[in-house]
């Protein structure tokens, strides 16, 4: 099988609402979707949802990667997802979005020429994925009532929370919360790199008190000799990393810092499929559990996602939910998984599995 042509399209898409985390607010998203061509005559979609505070890039600068790299990929074969990323890399540093959008495309034709779901070809661990859902930064009033809505009408077990701003107002929504939603909800909370450490540890002491099970990247990203402090000091917490995890080297370098306990492995960041099995590897020979997280993705990217959770038995976490807070979820892609509650039950069908009108 030979790639032999791709072409791709940029979506506007559209949130309920704007969405605040600690660093910036946002209101709607720009993903770039492609469309690859072999010569047996299947057609493979990826996406790229670049985020420009933490991948980089925005829309515009993914289709000029997309230019770059068009031509090298040209004429190979999707089976050869090393040499792929290999010669992706040569090509141009980084760029991470972009680069997914072509990984998740390759493993989506590879499903399809062998009769297979995605998730199957990663590792096949499971098909049934709880996932959690996410509540921005509003009031802690808001941020309760919010919260009440998704556990007790959408049948969420699992709530991330986010932070970062103001430990004080941090403390007190999650008190808030805890009140609406009971003893029995899991709870997690998610900084944004918002904290210095001494307010970490402040805010921390407060999540004890409510349960809180692990607070995600407290620290700036690049801060990871005080993430390894901080981690020291910490306990009777999980400590997780996302903006600092971009690739497996990232991944390796922090575990061997003691930096944390979880990694958020996300597709946008690291590349795709492939160095996202990657990174779980790394950390499961390490004893370090994974997460996989999401940007603000459509139903194509989230069923990428959702699929390596489940390939892999070290990813223990799900945070794939973006596509909820849409004012379409299904974003005009159907497919990819049945929603009943917080479990995302895979498809068995070939490749992502997902019907992309393009």
């Amino acid at each position: 099988m030979k790639i032999t042509d791709i072409v791709w399209e940029k979506l506007r898409i559209d949130l309920q609402e704007p969405f605040k985390i600690a660093f910036t607010e946002i209101g709607y998203a720009e993903v770039v979707i492609i469309k690859v061509t072999a010569d047996n005559g299947l057609v493979g979609y990826g996406e790229a949802a670049p985020f420009a505070p933490v991948t980089g890039e925005t829309s515009d600068s993914v289709i000029a990667v997309l230019d770059m790299l068009k031509p090298g990929l040209i004429g190979m074969d999707p089976f050869c997802i090393e040499q792929i990323h290999a010669m992706m890399d040569n090509v141009i540093y980084s760029n991470g979005a972009a680069k997914c959008a072509v990984d998740l495309a390759m493993f989506d034709l590879m499903g399809k020429a062998c009769g297979q779901p995605v998730y199957k070809l990663l590792g096949g661990y499971q098909s049934v994925v709880q996932n959690d859902i996410t509540i921005g930064i509003s009031t802690p009033e808001h941020m309760a009532e919010t919260a009440e809505v998704y556990v007790k009408k959408e049948g969420f077990n699992i709530l991330k929370i986010k932070a970062g701003i103001d430990p004080d107002e941090d403390i007190r929504a999650l008190n808030l919360i805890r009140e609406k939603v009971g003893p029995h909800v899991r709870l997690r909370v998610d900084a944004n790199q918002g904290y210095d450490i001494s307010r970490a540890l402040y805010a921390i002491e407060g999540f004890k008190k409510v349960g809180v099970e692990a607070v995600e990247q407290c620290l700036p990203y690049w801060d990871h000799a005080g993430m390894a402090q901080l981690r020291s000091k910490v306990v009777g917490m999980q400590l997780m990393l996302d903006e600092s995890v971009h690739d497996p080297k990232d991944a390796a370098a922090l575990i061997r810092s003691g930096c944390a306990d979880v990694l958020n492995i996300k597709l946008m960041k690291c590349g795709g499929l492939l160095p996202g099995m990657k990174i779980s590897d790394i950390a499961e020979a390490n004893g370090v559990t994974c997460m996989v997280g999401c940007m603000l993705e459509t139903k194509l990217a989230i069923t990428a996602g959702v699929s390596l959770v489940a390939a892999k038995k070290n990813i223990t976490e799900a945070d794939c939910d973006s596509f909820m807070f849409y004012k379409d979820a299904e974003t005009g892609m159907s497919g990819g998984f049945d929603r009943q509650n917080d479990r995302f039950i895979l498809l068995d069908r070939p490749g992502l599995g997902v019907d992309v009108n393009f």
